[in-house]
């Protein structure tokens, strides 16, 4: 790898006799579940560099020990001291190459790791991404609805209103996208994404992906939910989510459980958040409820089922 091996890594000599100037931090994706899942350019990384800050450093012994590699190890998480963020800049300033990595993916995606690279890039230094496996990728390439333009929305608030705007703001995107679950909550996420974005809209659950119990579901969000809630499917794992892609035209002319969540109010694009914001102002005007969802619905396109059920739950 020309990054790590044009200048051998680590320093303990005297700084005034090594001209390297600044170590560089390498952000390194690990394996998501299958040690296989490594590769070349990240064990050559984890073999030169000085130092390796790891989220648990025993599972990255693990990774480590499986390829012969002694490179020492800090533990560095979401729970870390500032004073272990300020010693690993003194490392890099210092002249030593450090590799940041996670117990599973790549660093500051659904990981912790932004904190120091983000110090490290606001002082310079250099900052080399080394990529690898990916639950995100996995899914979506496995999954077959996310369609050609998806958005990651990682871990979603488990209540409260951020939870209900998120949501709706996927309803009305027609593009696909994937959110990470925790098993004890991936049937009310489906249910709550099922009644936003529609039930028939496509999904798909990605359950220990890359693992001996690897598992892709697919089906409509409404078909996904009931069989979650119904105890059909194993709920036990590390678990990606996919709201299908829904571009508009894909749905029949007299399907009732909804059209494409897009139209226009005032103009611009309306999400369904915006919806139910103008059906409120137009109760709150002296409008009944359901002459508002009805207008509403005729100038947006966004069904007065889907409004009724949004309405409802909040």
């Amino acid at each position: 790898m020309s990054e790590a091996s044009d200048t051998e890594a680590g320093t303990n000599g005297d700084p005034e006799a090594d001209p390297r100037g600044p170590g560089r931090l390498y952000v390194v994706a690990t394996p998501i579940g299958n040690l296989a899942d490594i590769t070349l350019r990240a064990l050559e990384t984890l073999t030169v560099v000085a130092l390796i800050a790891a989220e648990d450093t025993r599972l990255t012994r693990r990774l480590l020990d499986r390829h012969g590699i002694a490179t020492r190890t800090t533990s560095y998480h979401a729970q870390s001291s500032p004073g272990r963020l300020a010693e690993l800049l003194a490392h890099l300033r210092a002249g030593d190459d450090i590799a940041l990595v996670t117990d599973a993916g790549t660093p500051s995606v659904s990981d912790p790791g932004d904190d120091l690279v983000a110090a490290w890039a606001g002082e310079g230094g250099l900052v080399v991404p080394i990529p690898g496996a990916s639950a995100v990728l996995a899914v979506v390439a496995g999954s077959a609805v996310a369609g050609p333009r998806w958005s990651f929305e990682g871990f979603l608030p488990r209540s409260g209103r951020e939870r209900k705007e998120r949501i709706a703001r996927m309803a009305a995107d027609e593009r696909g996208t994937i959110v990470y679950e925790a098993p004890g909550r991936v049937a009310a996420t489906l249910g709550d994404l099922a009644t936003a974005c529609g039930e028939d809209r496509p999904g798909a659950i990605g359950r220990e992906l890359t693992k001996l119990h690897e598992e892709i579901v697919r089906g409509t969000l409404g078909e996904l939910a009931a069989r979650a809630r119904n105890g059909e499917l194993t709920l036990r794992g590390e678990f990606a989510l996919v709201v299908g892609w829904w571009p508009d035209g894909a749905r029949g002319a007299g399907d009732e459980t909804g059209a494409i969540q897009r139209g226009r109010i005032a103009g611009a694009e309306a999400t369904l958040q915006a919806a139910l914001g103008e059906v409120d102002r137009r109760v709150a005007d002296g409008a009944p409820r359901g002459d508002a969802a009805r207008t509403v619905s005729s100038e947006t396109g966004i069904p007065r089922r889907k409004l009724y059920r949004v309405m409802d739950n909040r």
